[in-house]
């Protein structure tokens, strides 16, 4: 038995430990507030849960749709300035000195 990595021998050194700083009479007041304060916790993580899925639910609910991408016909290049003599594309060159 392994509960929160404490196995059996050092939970019954746990509870003797308790015993003797409590003592018999305080050890079920202490048991019922802890446990008690157990709850609460639960209570309080398990709230905390609903409202951030209600957040989350309520966020996707008010997304827009995605918008939908369409295609165009393929872009056409702006014609390069063309030779009259050669009739080709006239090029630049850079000289170097």
């Amino acid at each position: 038995m392994n509960f929160f990595g404490i196995g059996l021998p050092e939970m019954v050194l746990i509870l003797v430990v308790a015993l003797l700083v409590f003592g018999p009479k305080k050890l079920p007041e202490v048991g019922r507030s802890m446990g008690k304060a157990i709850r609460s916790f639960q209570d309080a993580s398990k709230e905390f849960e609903n409202e951030f899925k209600r957040e989350a639910d309520q966020v996707t609910a008010s997304t827009p749709q995605p918008m939908e991408a369409t295609l165009e016909e393929k872009p056409t290049l702006a014609p390069a300035e063309i030779d009259r003599e050669t009739d080709e594309p006239i090029t630049a060159t850079v000289e170097k000195d």
